[in-house]
């Protein structure tokens, strides 16, 4: 069994109001001309009048079709698939899945921090992995890892991983650590944290107590995927996936 850190885990549419034209005044007759009549022309709708009283000789105007704005820069449209988790369904918190993880290629980095500074230096880790893939022409095609390789009272090693659609051929020279691999895979039990990275340990200890009621034997790493952006240690909308790979 892995030691854990005893019981302290890193912690519009507008609604438009349109009317009809207002009915101009009467005017008297013009004298009678031989001129051509001019094209008649309609007055545009006006606004001084809110709710003005239909001619009933005329028919109404159709409305004009409203156009649907284009999302502001930097942000997805609605249905736009975003970075996809190792598993496509979700778990449940209280829930424990077996579930078997696939090999996926990915660009890894190897960090250590204390528990107090995990997540800005995750975060650190992600930010150069992604800024390295961008160097390169590739982009991550999943949600960020973090396999924790070794624990103790003071902090942890890790590998940040963040997944790829291929491992570039010839793998580019190593560069500030980063190198290419695939994310662990094999037989796996899941269990699903909600709420603020504080607060995980609440999780890692039905993990722990659920592995000893049933006896089972799990490698000497854990594994978690971000399915939500680390922000920071208080952030209550946390969506992570903990996976204890089975011997």
């Amino acid at each position: 069994m892995i030691r854990l850190r005893p019981l302290v885990a890193v912690s519009a549419a507008l609604m438009l109001a349109s009317g009809g034209p207002i009915a101009a005044q009467q005017q008297p007759a013009p004298p009678p001309s031989t001129a051509p009549a001019p094209a008649q022309t309609n007055p545009l709708p006006t606004t001084t009048a809110p709710n003005p009283v239909p001619d009933p000789g005329k028919s109404p105007a159709p409305a004009p079709q409203q156009s649907v704005a284009p999302p502001p820069a930097g942000q997805s449209a609605v249905g736009t698939p975003a970075r996809p988790t190792l598993l496509e369904k979700a778990g449940e918190p209280g829930d424990v899945d077996e579930v078997t993880l696939p090999a996926k290629p990915a660009a890894i980095l190897s960090g250590k921090t204390k528990w107090e500074e995990a997540v800005p230096n995750l975060k650190q880790a992600f930010a150069r992995i992604e800024a390295d893939l961008a160097k390169i022409g590739l982009a991550p095609a999943g949600r960020p890892l973090a396999v924790f390789t070794r624990t103790d009272d003071d902090g942890f090693e890790f590998e940040a991983m963040m997944p790829v659609a291929s491992a570039p051929n010839p793998a580019p020279a190593e560069t500030d650590g980063l190198r290419f691999g695939t994310t662990p895979s094999g037989k796996a039990l899941r269990f699903a944290h909600k709420g603020s990275y504080e607060s995980i340990d609440s999780t890692y200890e039905t993990l722990t107590a659920y592995l000893d009621a049933k006896d089972i034997v799990v490698q000497d790493r854990f594994v978690e995927e971000y399915a939500t952006d680390l922000k920071d240690g208080t952030d209550d909308n946390l969506d992570v996936n903990i996976y204890a790979l089975v011997k």
